[in-house]
């Protein structure tokens, strides 16, 4: 058996965009006629020039080989160039081209790609959710209303969620580490407050940053949050300062969660070794893929670590997710769009299933997914920005810092 075609499908899901702007996924065939899907998180270039770096990563390092010889494959994307580093852009297609092997893989044995990766040790996999306006809130208020917030969480609760997550400190921009403004440290433990006193005991917080704030910030920013005990601090600062990241945990109560942003296990490895978090972050559409992400998951276990994949992408993404959760004695949480996001679940048949606050481990071959081509096709990504777009303006100490979820369109 040996791989022969690819396919590519840029998709937009519906406005508001939970998920981001667009979402890659690739489909490859065999010479013996067996398809897999797969995603790529990759989107520091746009969807145009992604396509044709999936397409020379498939054509260069994996196209005529044996979909069985993951590793063989990924050393030869990875080494590419006389590189032997870590590189964002190829290793995001090439974690997407991954997926799709191992789809095959499951399918030609007829077996869940979980069994193929150590087997069974969580039948049910936790999750959590974004909290997102509920149908009667106004979009554009809810960022910035601590009890909206809690309304929201409160109904997460009663769907079943033991775990939510926001992230109300903004604004998130280029310029790198910044102090926050006081009146964004405020509104923070506001949200905190609201939501803890509306879910008591029932649900964790999951407070995220998108590694927004100086070293000396994120201190300030955590003790003004501790008080409400979240399960997490997400990437409090740009997550490529592992040693500054160390020293925010080291001051802090918080366990610190990092790695969305991470690829490989050359960059989870110091974050492990450096103390700098005990909570990893994989997505797995940009970390090298699943036996990329295993090692991962296993360097943690060394260190004591737990795994949360993360998601904000589609719905192949998070079936990966949900199958190397399955094989994990150190999973943690999974994140998931709401319930599992209406678009995401029509894009693949509805073939995974949450439950009360967990997804079940898929028993179907591969990935365990019916993708629907015809559907995919049918919401083309035509756009010119980034799956997700940060501001260029500086965090502004006069006037509030607005922060708009989802992925709306950019001014001008």
């Amino acid at each position: 058996m040996k791989l022969k075609d690819l396919e590519i499908f840029v998709v937009a899901p519906p406005a508001p965009g939970w998920g981001g702007r667009y979402w890659i996924f690739t489909k490859l065939t065999t010479d013996t006629g067996l398809t897999g899907y797969g995603e790529c998180y990759a989107s520091s270039v746009g969807p145009t020039a992604m396509k044709a770096v999936i397409e020379d990563v498939f054509d260069r390092h994996m196209q005529g080989e044996n979909p069985e010889n993951i590793e063989l494959m990924f050393r030869r994307a990875y080494s590419s160039g006389f590189t032997q580093r870590p590189d964002l852009t190829v290793i995001g297609a090439f974690s997407g081209l991954e997926m799709a092997c191992w789809d095959i893989l499951g399918k030609a044995r007829d077996r869940p790609v979980w069994a193929l990766l150590g087997g069974m040790v969580n039948e049910r996999i936790r999750t959590y959710t974004y909290l997102y306006p509920l149908d009667h809130q106004p979009i554009s208020e809810f960022w910035s209303s601590p009890d909206m917030a809690a309304e929201s969480a409160v109904e997460m609760v009663r769907q079943g969620f033991t775990a939510v997550k926001f992230d109300p400190a903004g604004p998130y921009t280029i310029r790198g580490g910044h102090q926050p403004a006081r009146r964004d440290i405020q509104q923070s433990a506001e949200f905190c407050k609201a939501i803890r006193e509306a879910v008591g005991n029932q649900a964790d917080l999951l407070f995220g940053t998108h590694g927004q704030f100086s070293t000396g910030g994120a201190i300030r920013m955590a003790k003004a949050i501790e008080p409400y005990d979240p399960l997490w601090y997400e990437e409090p600062i740009p997550p490529d300062n592992v040693a500054q990241m160390a020293e925010v945990a080291r001051a802090t109560s918080i366990p610190i969660a990092t790695g969305e942003r991470l690829t490989t296990k050359a960059e989870f490895a110091p974050v492990l070794r450096q103390g700098a978090a005990t909570i990893l972050q994989p997505a797995l559409g940009r970390s090298g893929g699943l036996w990329e992400t295993k090692k991962i998951a296993t360097l943690a276990e060394v260190y004591n670590a737990q795994v949360a994949p993360h998601l904000y992408a589609g719905p192949v993404e998070w079936a990966a997710n949900i199958h190397l959760s399955v094989t994990l004695p150190n999973f943690l949480l999974a994140e998931t769009i709401q319930t599992g996001g209406a678009f995401h679940l029509a894009l693949i048949g509805h073939s995974l299933t949450w439950q009360d606050g967990y997804v079940l481990a898929p028993t179907k071959p591969g990935l365990g997914i019916e993708f629907d081509e015809d559907l995919a096709r049918a919401h083309p990504f035509t756009g010119d920005q980034l799956h997700l777009q940060m501001q260029e303006e500086p965090c502004n100490y006069s006037e509030s810092n607005h922060f708009i979820g989802g992925a709306p369109p950019v001014d001008g």
